[in-house]
C-alpha cells in the first residue's frame, strides 16, 4: 500500500529536522579511523548508539571454519580483521509488514600519502555541500543514514511494523566475509538495503572480484654479472603483460553478459602492490605482485581462479627463464561472485516511489565493477538486494568526499521506503 501524502510530508520533514544531528554523527564516524583490523572502536561506537535507541543488540565475531567451508567465503590471511559484527534489532509490537536488513560496512581503505590531501584524511571537514575524509562516502554517510532514517520515523511517533536488522560489518573492502557471517549467523529478511555511494541510482548488476598474488623467483648475482643471473622483478613485469592480455580477453566477452555489453571496460585488473629485491646492487631473487581482478556475474570464482592459474602457467612455459622457474599463484583475499538484481521485485517498486518522492526524478539503475556486499544477500539469502546511496567524489582516492544535500535526499528516500515496505505502527501502545 502506497503512503498517504500527509505521512510522506511528515517523514520528509522529520529527516530535515534531524539532519544537523545526522551530519554531526557522520563526522564522528569519519573522525574515527577504521582501517582493516582496527575497526573495534568504531564498532563499539555503533553498538552504543544503537543500544541507546532501545534496540536489542547482538555482537559476534567471524567463524573462520564456517566461512572457509562456505563457497562464498574468501581466504583468510594474517591481516584479516578480528573486529566484531554489530547488529541492532527492532521488533514491532505487531508483526504486520515486511522485514528488512539495513546494512553498512565501516572498514575503510588506506588513506594514501597524507601530503596529497588538502586536509588531514580523517578530519571530516565540511566545505560547502561536501564532507571530506576517508570513508565519508564509502560508506560512513550510509551507515549514519541507516540509523537516522529510522530516527525520522521515531521523531513523528512511528516505528516499523516489521522486524528490522541494522547491521554494521567489517571486511567489506577485502573479503566480504563480514556480510557472509551475518548470513551464517542466521540473519535474513524479506529484502536488504545497503546505502553505498551510488550516485542516487540503483545497482542493477555487480561484478565479482578475486585477489591473488603471483610469486616470482629469480637467480641473484652481483650486478657486474647480471647476464649470469635472472632478475625476478623483470620476470614479474613479463607476467603482468600476460595478465593484461587475459584482462582484454575477458573484456572482449562483454557482449555475452547482459548489463555489461555497453560498458567500455567492465573487467578491470589492478596491479595493486609490487614488492621485490633486497639490495640495489644485487639482482633480485624474488618479486611478489598483488592483483585484483573483477569477474562477470554468473561466473564462479573457482572457475576464474583456475583460468588465472592456467594463464600464468601457460605464459611461464613460453618464457625462457620462467619455463624452468615457474611462478606461483596464491589466492589471498577476495573470492566473491557477482550478481544481477533482476527487475520487477516489489522491493524495487517501493524504492522507485520513495526515490521519486524524495529526489523528484525517476529512479535509474546501472552496472558497477566494484565489489558490493549485496552479493551475499542476493546469492545466499536469495532476497532482493538494493544498493542505492548518495553522490560522492574520489572514493578510495585523495580528498574523498560525500555530498550532504544528496545524503539528506537519500535518507528521506530510505525513510519513505522503510515506512512503505515495513508498514508503520505507533511507538506508544
Amino acid at each position: 500500500m502506497t503512503l498517504d501524502p500527509d505521512l510522506k510530508s511528515r517523514i520528509l520533514q522529520a529527516v530535515e529536522d534531524g539532519f544537523a544531528e545526522q551530519v554531526s554523527f557522520t563526522q564522528q564516524l569519519v573522525q574515527t579511523p577504521s582501517l582493516r583490523g582496527h575497526e573495534h572502536a568504531i564498532q563499539d561506537l555503533l553498538f552504543r548508539n544503537l543500544q541507546s535507541r532501545g534496540y536489542a543488540m547482538d555482537r559476534f565475531k567471524m567463524d573462520r571454519a564456517a566461512i572457509e567451508a562456505h563457497p562464498g567465503g574468501s581466504k583468510y590471511s594474517d591481516d584479516h580483521s578480528d573486529a566484531p559484527i554489530v547488529v541492532g534489532i527492532h521488533r514491532p509490537r505487531d508483526e504486520r509488514g515486511r522485514s528488512l536488513i539495513l546494512q553498512s560496512h565501516l572498514d575503510v581503505v588506506p588513506e594514501g600519502l597524507h601530503d596529497m590531501w588538502d586536509d588531514p584524511p580523517f578530519s571530516a571537514k565540511i566545505d560547502g555541500d561536501w564532507m571530506y575524509g576517508r570513508g565519508a562516502g564509502d560508506m560512513k554517510a550510509g551507515a549514519a543514514a541507516n540509523i537516522f532514517a529510522l530516527d525520522a520515523l521515531r521523531r513523528i511517533g512511528l516505528q516499523p511494523a516489521a522486524t528490522v536488522y541494522v547491521q554494521s560489518v567489517v571486511e567489506e573492502e577485502s573479503t566480504g566475509n563480514g556480510a557472509l557471517q551475518t548470513f551464517l549467523q542466521g540473519y535474513t529478511a524479506d529484502t536488504v538495503f545497503i546505502p553505498e555511494p551510488e550516485e542516487e541510482m540503483l545497482v542493477r548488476a555487480n561484478t565479482g572480484v578475486i585477489w591473488f598474488q603471483v610469486q616470482v623467483r629469480g637467480v641473484p648475482v652481483h650486478v657486474r654479472e647480471m647476464g649470469e643471473g635472472a632478475n625476478a622483478i623483470d620476470a614479474a613485469t613479463r607476467v603482468i603483460t600476460a595478465l593484461r592480455e587475459m584482462e582484454e580477453d575477458w573484456n572482449a566477452e562483454k557482449g555475452d553478459h547482459p548489463h555489461f555489453e555497453d560498458e567500455a571496460h567492465p573487467i578491470n585488473l589492478n596491479i595493486g602492490k609490487i614488492e621485490g629485491g633486497d639490495w640495489a646492487s644485487s639482482v633480485p631473487s624474488w618479486c611478489n605482485i598483488d592483483c585484483r581482478v573483477s569477474i562477470y556475474p554468473g561466473r564462479s570464482a573457482e572457475d576464474a581462479a583456475r583460468e588465472i592459474t592456467e594463464r600464468v602457467k601457460a605464459f611461464a612455459q613460453s618464457d625462457n627463464f620462467l619455463s624452468n622457474n615457474p611462478p606461483k599463484v596464491v589466492f589471498n583475499g577476495f573470492h566473491a561472485e557477482g550478481y544481477v538484481l533482476e527487475p520487477g521485485s516489489e522491493a524495487e517498486a517501493v524504492l522507485e516511489r520513495a526515490h521519486e518522492d524524495a529526489i523528484g526524478a525517476p529512479l535509474q539503475s546501472f552496472m558497477t565493477a566494484g565489489y558490493l556486499d549485496t552479493r551475499v544477500y542476493a546469492l545466499y539469502n536469495q532476497i532482493p538486494a538494493l544498493c542505492y546511496g548518495p553522490k560522492s567524489r574520489n572514493i578510495h582516492g585523495i580528498n574523498e568526499s560525500v555530498s550532504l544535500s544528496s545524503v539528506k535526499k537519500i535518507t528521506q528516500a530510505m525513510a519513505l521506503f522503510i515506512a512503505e515496505w515495513c508498514g508503520t505502527e505507533d511507538i506508544a501502545p
